[in-house]
């Protein structure tokens, strides 16, 4: 099973790049999960948990029970994302976290009332400074999928070659 997965940004040319981006989401999942578990932000996302299909059930913990569960999920997020540098499954695993969780605050943007408001006027589509802040999730899903497609073998996402786009840059053979 393992030969199915690899670690993002093994490999070589570009694919080491991918290490900026592995870090730079552990280091925001960690933020985002310590802070999670301040009564600011945990009244901050009860708006948006409230409105949403797919996280609404967390409301029957409480304000700061469900933000207490979702920073939990966050800081998970970032450790499997930091274990991932070492292992493929983690790797993979991780990276999908990262997937969904971006998947569900990016529907917000969708779901919470008065976030956008759509229209055929000059200004089609006109968002508060509550859309503008969920709309940089729409660059994190990106890179957490990037992350996610990049931990997949060839042999289920052929994304990768692992010869030199030129020729010339070729390890000498001896």
């Amino acid at each position: 099973m393992l030969a199915y997965f690899r670690i993002a940004e093994s490999g070589g040319g570009s694919y080491r790049l991918l290490a900026i981006l592995r870090w730079v989401m552990v280091v925001i999942f960690l933020a985002f999960g310590v802070q999670k578990f301040t009564p600011q932000a945990a009244h901050g996302i009860a708006l948006y948990i409230s409105h949403s299909p797919f996280v609404s059930w967390l409301s029957a913990f409480g304000v700061r029970g469900e933000a207490d569960l979702l920073g939990l999920v966050e800081l998970t997020t970032a450790l499997l994302l930091a274990a991932g540098s070492r292992s493929r499954l983690l790797s993979a695993f991780g990276s999908l976290m990262g997937v969904g969780t971006f998947l569900i605050t990016w529907s917000f943007f969708f779901t919470t009332p008065g976030v956008v408001k759509w229209s055929l006027s000059a200004d089609p589509i006109a968002w508060n400074l509550t859309g503008e802040f969920l709309f940089k999730d729409v660059v994190l899903l990106c890179v957490c999928a990037v992350l996610f497609l990049a931990s997949l073998s060839p042999r289920i996402v052929p994304l990768r070659d692992e010869r030199p786009a030129d020729p010339s840059l070729a390890p000498a053979r001896r």
